[in-house]
């Protein structure tokens, strides 16, 4: 297995869920922002979701500056099953270490560039039925049109794969607006 994918599989199934977990505390001295200033939408096999609920954008600085890691992520209103377990989620992360996330497009399958992943997580009662970049075929491009300390805005598309199962899902139209830090509820 490339160690690269095995790092990237390490970090799907140990960190993130407590990253996007602990994102979504609200900040109570933040403006709570407005329904349609904000959003995080995609459509999977033609059919169109909105993650913009609980959705928040978060980076990590340099000490000299860069943004060298941002996770976007979010999940749709209501929950799974009837309400017995959580709504599915959808999120992407980019790191560049040595870099600077700037507005540009990053993509999955670019491994030189440093690491990038996506992920969409159907919650169930017998588990999680997880899509992601990780498996051969799969990849997600994201477009960043703004970034800052201020928020973030930009479009992605792609096609994440079940690694048990090997089924697809087509990502398009895909498309996000946040502000930094804030978590945000429509």
């Amino acid at each position: 297995m490339n160690p690269f994918k095995h790092l990237c599989r390490l970090f799907v199934y140990a960190i993130v869920p407590t990253l996007l977990f602990s994102a979504c505390k609200k900040d109570k001295d933040a403006a709570a922002p407005g329904k349609g200033d904000y959003y995080f939408k995609a459509t999977f096999n033609g059919k169109e979701q909105d993650f913009s609920h609980t959705a928040n954008y978060q980076g990590m600085f340099s000490d000299d500056g860069r943004l060298v890691m941002i996770v976007v992520g979010g999940h749709t209103a209501g929950t799974s099953e009837g309400g017995s377990v959580a709504a599915p989620s959808f999120d992407f992360e980019i790191w560049r270490t040595n870099g600077n996330i700037t507005a540009g497009t990053y993509d999955t399958r670019d491994e030189a560039e440093g690491v990038m992943i996506s992920r969409y997580a159907i919650q169930s009662s017998g588990g999680t039925i997880l899509y992601n970049t990780i498996p051969d075929g799969a990849y997600v491009t994201v477009k960043i049109d703004e970034i800052s300390n201020k928020g973030i805005k930009g479009t992605l598309s792609g096609v994440i794969i079940n690694e048990s199962t090997g089924e697809s899902i087509t990502v398009t139209n895909g498309s996000f607006n946040f502000p930094y830090e804030t978590v945000i509820n429509p």
